[in-house]
């Protein structure tokens, strides 16, 4: 039986994970925010030495990953961090705009003068940290203000599957972030969308965010052109199943 650890916090949502869970999680951020890159080895005994725990919940973590596909396991060869399968992404951006807008919507009917002087301080946090250049905060703002915004339509539970459904996408979302003027785009973008939010202009937020969805598309091909050891599959494939035609490189 795997032991459990008290996962101490301010946070009302802290509470008691396992050993596995707590390896998947640090391993999980650290494949998503790219600190591990695909094809990078992934070493059992290493991580149950790191992390002071066995290598059966290590194992099981393990097989967790996979099954979220960004690791591989080789017998007989080893376990590599997964690349970016490109033709997850265009499905993971449209099922993932389709619930923004089920969001920004009720938040741009509902949000109270609190949630409004909040997304705004989360916008200012993120321009500071666009200013900084310091990418691990930006993404850390972009999260948290999206996650307000679901808060604020009365919708948290809707992040959480955000969450779930978008992990390849944000690996490729880190890759846009130090591309000329990303975020500085993103910035004006989230800008419209919390302004047509605190004017409760329901059809306006709902338009913002789909330009900022749309956004996310529209450089995988001149991404993966850039980065193309970490990406697998056709560009060109998905665009199309995306109903975009062939792969843009703006």
């Amino acid at each position: 039986m795997i032991a459990t650890i008290t996962h101490s916090g301010t946070s009302p949502s802290a509470h008691t994970l396992t050993a596995a869970q707590l390896v998947h999680q640090r391993l999980r951020e650290e494949i998503v925010s790219l600190r591990r890159r695909p094809g990078d080895p992934i070493n059992e005994k290493e991580i149950a030495a790191e992390s002071g725990v066995s290598r059966t919940p290590v194992r099981e973590a393990l097989l967790r990953l996979a099954e979220e596909k960004l690791i591989e396991i080789v017998p007989k060869s080893g376990t590599i961090v997964a690349k970016i399968p490109v033709d997850v992404l265009p499905e993971a951006i449209v099922a993932r705009t389709a619930l923004e807008q089920v969001t920004v919507r009720a938040a741009a009917e509902r949000a109270r003068g609190s949630d409004i002087a909040s997304l705004r301080a989360i916008l200012e946090l993120q321009r500071e940290s666009q200013e900084s250049e310091d990418y691990r905060a930006f993404h850390a703002a972009d999260e948290a203000l999206h996650r307000a915004i679901a808060q604020a339509a009365g919708y948290p539970g809707i992040w959480t599957i955000i969450e779930q459904l978008k992990i390849q996408l944000d690996r490729y979302r880190r890759l846009t972030l130090p591309q000329p003027n990303r975020m500085e785009r993103a910035c004006s973008e989230h800008t419209a969308i919390v302004e047509a939010v605190a004017a409760h202009d329901t059809e306006a937020a709902v338009q913002a965010m789909d330009r900022h969805m749309d956004g996310l598309g529209s450089s995988l091909g001149a991404i993966r052109d850039l980065s193309p050891e970490y990406f697998t599959g056709d560009v060109e494939a998905a665009y199309i199943k995306w109903g975009r035609g062939v792969a843009r490189r703006s």
